[in-house]
Parts: C-alpha cells; sequence; structure tokens
C-alpha cells in the first residue's frame, strides 16, 4: 500500500517541528520532605502522606490504614509539631531540611554556572515542592532530559526508591516524558568518606574535650525489610568502616548505630538511644554522634540526636556530648554533590 503524501509538508525543514533539537538538562536533587508549619494540620498532612507510602509501611492496607487513621494521626501530629518546633528556623518559617536542601540547590546553581544548558532545582519526596511540580516546572523551561539526585548515600527501597517512584509518576502525567537518570548510591565514594572525614575532624577541633567514643548513627529501617535483601544496612557499615579507615581510629573508637525506629517490630541494630544509655553506664564520659546517612541536618539529627540522645547519654553519667553537624551546604558536602552531577551529567553536557 502507498500513502499519499504532501510534497510541501515533506519538503518543510526538520527544524519546522517544534522543539526538535535538544534543549536542557534539568538537575533535581530530592530530598525526604518536610511539613509546611509545626501545627496540626501541617503536620497531619505531612504525615499521612509519609505513612502512607507502600515502601515505608510493608503492611497490607487493609491492616495499616485502620491502625494510621485511627491511632496515628489522631496522636502523633501533636508529638511531632512539638518536637519540630524545638528546631524550626523560625527566621524563614520552615524546617532546617528546607533551609538546607534549598541552599544546596543554589550553591550546586553557582558551581555549575560553567554549564549554560543545566537548569538545577530541588523537590521533595513528601511535601512542598513536590517532585510533581518540579519535574513540570524543568520541563516547561525546555529541559527535555532530567537527572535526578535522590540525597540519600546509602540504599534503601524507604528512600532512594520511593523517591524514583515518585519520578515514574510525574513522568506518567507528561505527553512528552523527558529522559532521565538516577545518580546511584555514593555511599563508598572516595570523595564522600573524604569529606564526612574532613568535616568531623574540622569539628571535632572546636571541641573542648575529645570524644572517647564516636557513634555513626544512620536513620534504621525494620529488620525484615533488611531480611528480605535491602541492601541498606550493609551499606551504612561500609560507609563506616571506609570512615574508620579514612581517619586511621580503631573499631572501639568509631561505631555504628541506628535511630529512629517506629512501630513495635524490630529494627537494625544497635540502637542509637540504648547505645546511648549503655555507654554512659557504663563509665564513657565524653561522646560525639554523626550521621552519615543524612545530607542534610533535619528532625532526626537536631532533635533525636542533638537533644535527646544528648539527655540519654548525661542521665545515664555521661559528662560531654557533641552533635557533628552534617555536611549540608558546606564546602565538603558540596564537593560531593558536584563531583557526582558532573560525573552523571557526562555524555549530556
Amino acid at each position: 500500500m502507498t500513502l499519499a503524501t504532501d510534497p510541501k509538508a515533506a519538503a518543510a525543514p526538520a527544524g519546522s517541528l517544534p522543539n526538535a533539537a535538544p534543549q536542557k538538562v534539568g538537575l533535581m536533587l530530592v530530598n525526604l520532605g518536610t511539613p509546611d508549619g509545626t501545627e496540626y494540620g501541617p503536620m497531619w498532612r505531612y504525615l499521612r502522606e509519609f505513612l502512607s507510602d507502600p515502601r515505608v509501611i510493608e503492611m497490607p492496607r487493609w491492616l495499616w490504614y485502620p491502625i494510621l487513621y485511627g491511632l496515628v494521626l489522631t496522636t502523633r501530629p501533636k508529638k511531632s509539631g512539638a518536637n519540630y518546633a524545638k528546631i524550626w528556623n523560625r527566621e524563614k518559617n520552615e524546617s532546617p531540611l528546607r533551609t538546607y536542601t534549598r541552599g544546596q540547590s543554589e550553591r550546586l546553581t553557582e558551581r555549575l554556572a560553567d554549564l549554560d544548558n543545566v537548569s538545577v532545582d530541588w523537590a521533595m519526596r513528601y511535601g512542598t515542592p513536590s517532585t510533581r511540580a518540579v519535574v513540570e516546572k524543568l520541563v516547561g523551561q525546555g529541559c527535555d532530559r532530567i537527572l535526578t539526585f535522590p540525597l540519600y548515600p546509602q540504599y534503601s527501597a524507604t528512600t532512594t526508591a520511593t523517591a524514583n517512584d515518585q519520578l515514574f509518576r510525574a513522568l506518567m502525567k507528561l505527553r512528552r516524558a523527558p529522559a532521565v537518570r538516577s545518580v546511584p548510591p555514593y555511599y563508598a565514594e572516595p570523595v564522600y568518606i573524604d569529606a564526612l572525614a574532613r568535616s568531623i575532624e574540622k569539628h571535632l577541633a572546636t571541641l573542648d574535650f575529645e570524644p572517647e567514643v564516636i557513634a555513626a548513627s544512620y536513620h534504621g529501617i525494620p529488620k525484615p525489610y533488611s531480611d528480605k535483601g535491602d541492601p541498606y544496612q550493609a551499606h551504612c557499615l561500609e560507609t563506616t568502616r571506609l570512615l574508620r579507615e579514612r581517619l586511621g581510629w580503631s573499631e572501639k573508637k568509631l561505631i555504628t548505630t541506628f535511630q529512629s525506629r517506629f512501630g513495635a517490630q524490630e529494627w537494625l541494630q544497635p540502637y542509637t538511644d540504648k547505645t546511648m544509655e549503655r555507654l554512659g553506664k557504663e563509665g564513657v564520659k565524653r561522646i560525639a554522634v554523626v550521621n552519615p546517612g543524612f545530607s542534610s541536618d533535619c528532625i532526626e539529627t537536631l532533635e533525636e540526636i542533638a537533644q535527646e540522645a544528648r539527655e540519654i547519654f548525661l542521665h545515664a553519667g555521661g559528662e560531654k556530648f557533641a552533635h557533628i553537624p552534617c555536611l549540608n551546604d558546606s564546602p565538603e558536602g558540596m564537593d560531593v554533590i558536584e563531583t557526582l552531577a558532573r560525573r552523571e551529567l557526562a555524555g549530556w553536557i
């Protein structure tokens, strides 16, 4: 069968087709998320979105939802809001996580100023700015390729995977979806290990004491998730091992713990809070805690560690406690983000 063609159409220059030529590259930093306020309403909306994610809570919906809506969302927003209020950025009226993630985006924009066709932006998996809104914004700016950068050094289905899930849900809504890449976990990258080591050394130099023990505290996940094959625990242990090797410390000097457990099931151990209590009772007087699994300081580091863990340790007999800040948008932290971003942009710029 022969198809009829319009000679004029056949002769039309390719450039007349709308948006036919390669355009720009969007680079989207993605962090976990944050409520828009500490009041009950914003906390309820944030927790509902977060705790409704089947990657986060691996329970049948018929079993979990009555617990979520009948118990968790009636009590936890008030408690979580009070904790957020302790660390809230009053000047900007936002959580520190939002402040630092925006800062990382701004610093990265400055560092990639030599790349004319790259647009940098930032999004949250839960809350605002949403992944979908930022994807649509980048596409609207002419980006036909997007590099997404999940800001989780160690991979877990509860973090990296669900961030990528949300990206592809956003793409499903677009008629013309851009090509995408995702920055892989960087738990063992030399630039990341070196940045952590330099940040730790810099902070320890400001203290008026030398810690006997330094705990690398990572966000935990339920043990059954790990048993099913999630590599998160192995990634955390490898980060600690490489960091210990880089700093020249012993296994007793730098230990690994896991924090932020939720619910009744067993999570990855040893638990950070129980370890703080045990060390205090065993006679350790000086300790510091670093959070290598968090790219930015947030509720889990500024309230749970810098405040709660401190109180537990001091109450158990400890005398000196220090929380070592996350990399945030520091020069060390931005060295990591820039190095990995430039590597993953290769072939697109």
